[in-house]
């Protein structure tokens, strides 16, 4: 069996994928490892033998592809961060990256490791396979003697191996533990945060009776602007009559109007207009229809409701939008991207129309356009081949991790040029993301199993992983109390900030039982990705 592996790299690559996949799946008191379980079974079967090796292009290859879907998906969130909060948040992480470096460095005197292995150490109490990947590929790109390059290549993937357990329980830790000593109360934060830091809730249609003479004979885009309303007017129906309510339309008492929007929005909306009666207001199935299309066209991908001027042309309102698992209040700053499935009421002769303008095609979206992809990649790969000098003589490249997350990070902000659409569907940027994620793990699991397995009958690991549970355990700690303490970052925020891997911010979703996790996530992934790439690299630099 190990001789017919070790001839025939991609049945041990696809038998350890589908292995580690399954073996991710599996739930303790709610959480797993998902794919990380993938390098762990890579690890596994790199004990074995020696000789079961895959060639360095599939860790390349998955790398490469891995942080350019990422950096594609995060580029919008990533540059709106500064734009809405400034630089608070990023010099917040920034300084926390440098704690945790510090600390990272001294733990190497105190222990002397490697550096090789101290890299590893930094990456693994972060559960950042990218950055992992990132010195895996500064390795390849400084050190010539081919045994040598192994022999860090493995030392790091051991480091990072020991620590990654420790970095997830760390987080886990910290929160359950901090949310009781501060008393946090979730709903209380959520209901507070709930005008700055709007959260996907679910979103409902409410038909309400006008009873408020306070709101007659105004325009309803007035009423909108005036009382700060986030909600969506559809049709309307007065003395009998049904049709599409506009921006123009103004309310009378005695008037049904069908108001979407959350639950909480609504609760206020239909408090300050009248009250709900149970009259859906359907339309007469002849004239107009309700309907959910998909954004398949890449010329409506990256384009604003309000540029398309829908209501100009036809009868129609769009209500909301589904992207990914999540419903999405639409207004006219909503940009559209592939993948979306537009909820909209339209006349029935404008609905042929309508599937044209947005694609309406489920085929066109498991497509991937090669010549934006392929080109985005070439760039990426070309900025990490560029050498920069920071300030003391150190040379270092972003290298196949991190130029391409640069690239993603500016062409998925950026969305498109010209007639040219840089974003990916959202579930090809997915199965796109987690096929690279797979080959990565894969490979350096198999790569560096037999030397993970030499470390821990060696008696070396306990010192590894001593110093992976102080690195992450202070560095969680530390984040949660200045941020909420001194910062006075929310505390839901927070959770999703020290999420560093899916198992951590499914637990932080789970305690907060709301979004708000998911937008600090957001918020701070690119900016922490990036940063511990490049951390990592200087911190082998001045260790080397």
């Amino acid at each position: 069996m190990i001789t017919t592996l070790a001839e025939n790299p991609l049945l041990l690559l696809f038998l350890v994928a589908a292995i580690g996949y399954g073996v991710g799946q599996i739930k303790i008191k709610g959480s797993g490892l998902g794919v990380a379980a993938v390098l762990f079974v890579g690890l596994l079967f790199g004990s074995l033998d020696k000789s079961l090796q895959l060639p360095n292009i599939i860790l390349t290859l998955g790398l490469s592809i891995f942080v350019y879907t990422i950096g594609l998906s995060s580029g919008a969130s990533f540059f709106a961060t500064f734009k809405r909060r400034g630089f608070r948040d990023f010099y917040f992480v920034f300084a926390m990256l440098i704690f945790s470096s510090a600390l990272t460095l001294g733990l190497h005197y105190l222990f002397d490791f490697d550096a090789s292995v101290t890299t590893g150490i930094f990456a693994g109490s972060s559960t950042n396979t990218a950055a992992l990947a990132g010195i895996l590929d500064t390795f390849s790109g400084r050190v010539e003697d081919e045994t040598k390059l192994n022999w860090m290549m493995e030392n790091s993937v051991v480091g990072y191996s020991i620590c990654y357990p420790m970095g997830v329980l760390s987080s886990l830790i910290a929160i359950a533990t901090l949310q009781k000593w501060l008393k946090i109360d979730y709903k209380k934060e959520a209901f507070d945060l709930k005008e700055e830091y709007p959260v996907a809730e679910e979103i409902l249609s409410e038909t309400v009776e006008i009873k408020n003479e306070n709101y007659a004979n105004r325009a309803l885009r007035d009423l909108l602007r005036d009382n700060d309303w986030t909600v969506v007017f559809g049709r309307l129906k007065r003395n009998g009559n049904v049709f599409l309510s506009n921006r123009d339309t103004e309310l009378e008492v005695g008037d049904l109007i069908k108001i979407t929007g959350s639950k909480g929005e609504l609760e206020k909306v239909v408090g300050q207009l009248g009250a709900i009666t149970d009259d859906n207001i359907n339309f007469n199935e002849s004239e107009y229809e309700v309907r959910r299309i998909f954004v398949s066209n890449p010329n409506v991908s990256g384009q604003s409701l309000a540029s398309l001027n829908l209501s100009e042309k036809y009868a129609t309102i769009v209500t909301r939008l589904r992207r990914g698992d999540v419903d999405v209040l639409v207004n006219g700053n909503t940009v559209f991207e592939l993948g979306d499935r537009v909820r909209f009421v339209a006349r029935k002769k404008d609905i042929p129309e309508l599937i044209k303008l947005f694609g309406d095609s489920y085929q066109a979206l498991g497509q991937i356009n090669l010549f934006s992809f392929g080109f985005g990649m070439a760039l990426g790969l070309l900025l990490g081949m560029i050498s920069f000098e920071l300030p003391g003589g150190i040379v270092f490249k972003l290298g196949f991790a991190g130029g391409p997350l640069v690239v993603g990070l500016i062409l998925g902000a950026l969305r498109r040029t010209g007639p040219v659409v840089w974003t990916l569907p959202y579930s090809a940027n997915l199965t796109l993301r987690q096929f690279g994620l797979i080959l990565l793990l894969s490979a350096i699991g198999i790569r560096s199993g037999h030397t993970f397995v030499s470390t821990i009958m060696g008696g070396g690991a306990g010192l590894i992983f001593l110093a992976g549970m102080t690195i992450s355990s202070a560095t969680a700690f530390l984040t949660i109390l200045i941020g909420y303490k001194i910062l006075k970052i929310p505390f839901t925020f927070l959770t999703g900030m020290v999420a560093n891997q899916p198992a951590i911010l499914d637990f932080a979703l789970q305690k907060a039982d709301n979004q708000l996790p998911n937008i600090g996530y957001a918020l701070m992934f690119p900016v922490a990705l990036v940063s511990k790439i490049v951390f990592v690299q200087i911190l082998y630099f001045i260790l080397s």
